[in-house]
């Protein structure tokens, strides 16, 4: 493994990465208090998680090739969700929403990896297990994207539920690294040593036997890491037995509800970090013990495409323990005493991944996906440093580089993507046939465009502010709340200024009105919608010359960049360069990007470059944090390169 992947896989270890309609849930009064419930009568709750794992490559979801005797005993044993989902595609706002109940999007927290406040009224559902006396613990990764304090009993490495009280009801979450995308990579020998040699000979994967999806190419090489996920499945599977028997030698099985389930998809490309099922769908399985059956949906056994979203798993916890739901919360409870009807909709979002900014929303029922990109002038693929370090990427860039991939596998790397995909799931699972043109299918989109516009509006998405403007606009409060008062963001406003990214010169006068907006966030998308007109943005260049002054930097940056890409760059560069010395964090790592994204332009501003990336630094050569310092510096390192071709 090269040593970026080895530290990069320490960190996430060593900062503990954890873990309706769009009707928002409001059935607090409804629910009895535990407190009057005697202490045998309340069940345990067990969360045992995984990283990156998608369903179908587990054996109990059809997979004939996957070794995974100890879940396939447990989905046997329990109810199996074959539609479940989560509402983005890497961990931070997962896990956000996770412990919240609800969405990222609604709290600010959907950006990975960031440290957004949050307002004093929402409390991590565990904290309500605490009060009724629960013994609630974590062991070991969190990744929030905000301080939480009071949440946890113990969270830690050692946290397990045998140091509660005795008889006390506890709620433990154990969360399963081996799966997580940094452990396929590195030497033959280090893999083996790791992990393959702890599996037995007649577990250990042939790449040759292995089906692979039609979007990746059929190499060696491909092979050979499809192998060794397979592997660590089956690896991580024998670590769910051993915590299952730890559950059964305690005496313990009998009083405990035990949840399985995945942060999100595979951790490989187009699947982790995308919105299609590959990054979304995961499985979900609930085991409840014979004492605690009368809970139970289904009986034991028994699978069922009822959609879940993880918005719904907090208050589906409350709801199985006779807690009062939040208000505040937004997801459904599937589970329990009068449990919610079953959702039409599930919904994701995709924001900014390490120092790459991206927005996309989706929503999904039974059978179609549809897609927004309100950035379909970017890659679907776009420079990344921690990704394109890992060996399975190079490999699927130097197939694209030498013109190897044919059909669906050329698709993911085309330099732009549509404004609107939409798929159906239950013809076309891997979602490669894009129906958003097809003319039987615009009663289908117009729908699903129209129920996704709603969600936006009714969570009060916060995505469409540009992250460093989000917490701008809310300093001395929450994004949550900023997002909440229409005279500090009309999101109606700012979402139509989004909507004209990707339309055609035509729409020009429309993004010239939305540089006159009051509002900086609507301002914002009227420069992305110019940029995505590409060499048609001429027309358009003294109005972006002007933006130069605009006192929103986002809107500054971005124009400038611009600028820079029309041949325009004098005056600009001062622009990205004074945005690089700013004392805001989230300012500069916009700066740096945009930087990074206009090539060996930015050669006159080598020097502010590298002054920038000193100041990520401590004296020892360590970053001064692991979110946006050490993505400021992975821009402009990426920058440098490009500076210096």
């Amino acid at each position: 493994m090269t040593k970026f992947l080895k530290q990069r896989r320490d960190f996430l270890k060593a900062v503990g990465l954890l873990a309706s309609g769009f009707v928002v849930s409001g059935c607090a009064s409804s629910a009895k208090r535990l407190s009057g419930r005697t202490t045998r009568q309340r069940p345990n709750i067990l969360w045992i998680t995984c990283e990156d794992v998608s369903p179908q490559y587990l054996g109990c979801y059809g997979d004939d090739y996957a070794t995974t005797p100890n879940l396939d005993r447990f989905a046997s044993r329990g109810i199996r969700y074959t539609e479940a989902f989560a509402t983005a595609p890497v961990c931070a706002p997962v896990r956000s929403c996770l412990i919240t109940g609800i969405y990222a999007t609604s709290t600010g927290t959907q950006h990975l990896r960031s440290d957004v406040n949050m307002p004093g009224q929402i409390k991590c559902f565990p904290r309500y297990l605490r009060d009724a006396g629960y013994y609630c613990t974590n062991n070991y990764k969190k990744d929030y994207n905000f301080k939480d304090v009071g949440v946890w009993d113990e969270s830690s490495s050692e946290a397990h539920w045998r140091n509660r009280k005795p008889g006390q009801p506890f709620f433990s979450v154990f969360n399963f690294t081996s799966t997580h995308q940094g452990q396929i990579n590195g030497p033959d020998e280090q893999f083996f040593e790791t992990y393959r040699s702890k599996l037995k000979p007649d577990r250990v994967h042939d790449g040759d036997k292995i089906t692979l999806p039609p979007y990746y190419p059929d190499t060696p090489f491909v092979r050979k890491i499809w192998a060794r996920y397979y592997d660590l499945i089956t690896f991580m599977d024998k670590q769910v037995g051993d915590l299952l028997g730890q559950l059964e030698a305690d005496g313990l099985a009998d009083e405990t509800i035990v949840f399985f389930f995945s942060d999100h998809g595979m951790g490989l490309p187009r699947f982790k970090r995308t919105l299609y099922d590959s990054g979304l769908h995961v499985p979900l399985m609930v085991r409840f013990p014979q004492k605690y059956r009368r809970l139970a949906p289904l009986s034991p056994g028994s699978t069922t495409a009822r959609l879940v979203s993880f918005v719904d798993l907090a208050p589906a916890i409350l709801n199985l323990l006779e807690m009062p739901i939040p208000n505040f919360m937004q997801g459904s409870p599937f589970l329990g005493p009068g449990s919610s009807a079953p959702r039409k909709y599930i919904f994701g979002a995709a924001s900014r991944v390490d120092e790459v900014y991206e927005l996309q929303r989706c929503v999904r029922d039974r059978r179609y996906k549809y897609i927004r990109n309100y950035m379909p002038h970017l890659p679907y693929i776009q420079p990344s440093e921690y990704p394109d370090r890992a060996e399975i990427m190079q490999e699927l860039r130097r197939a694209a580089a030498e013109d190897k991939l044919t059909g669906p596998q050329r698709s993911w790397w085309l330099p732009g993507k549509p404004i609107e995909e939409l798929y159906d799931t239950l013809q076309d699972p891997h979602e490669i046939k894009n129906l958003a043109e097809s003319p039987a299918h615009q009663n289908v989109i117009r729908k699903m465009r129209k129920v996704l516009r709603g969600w936006i509006i009714q969570t009060h998405d916060t995505g469409f502010m540009p992250e460093a403007e989000m917490h701008i606009r809310s300093k001395g409060s929450t994004p949550y709340k900023t997002a909440r008062n229409p005279r500090k963001y009309p999101i109606g406003e700012v979402l139509a200024a989004a909507e004209l990214v990707g339309a055609s010169e035509n729409k020009m006068p429309e993004m010239l009105d939305c540089l006159d907006s009051r509002d900086a966030a609507a301002r914002y998308w009227a420069v992305v919608a110019l940029t995505a007109l590409g060499e048609k943005a001429q027309q358009a260049a003294n109005a972006l010359t002007n933006t130069l002054a605009d006192r929103s930097c986002n809107v500054r940056f971005a124009a400038a960049a611009t600028l820079c890409r029309l041949g325009k760059c004098a005056g600009a560069l001062g622009v990205l360069a004074e945005g690089l010395g700013d004392n805001r964090e989230t300012v500069v790592l916009h700066a740096a990007r945009e930087i990074q994204s206009i090539g060996a332009m930015a050669r006159p501003i080598i020097p502010q470059i590298e002054q920038a990336r000193k100041e990520c630094k401590n004296a020892d050569g360590s970053y001064k944090n692991n979110n946006h310092a050490m993505f400021i510096d992975w821009a402009l390192k990426s920058a440098l390169e490009n500076c210096r071709k």
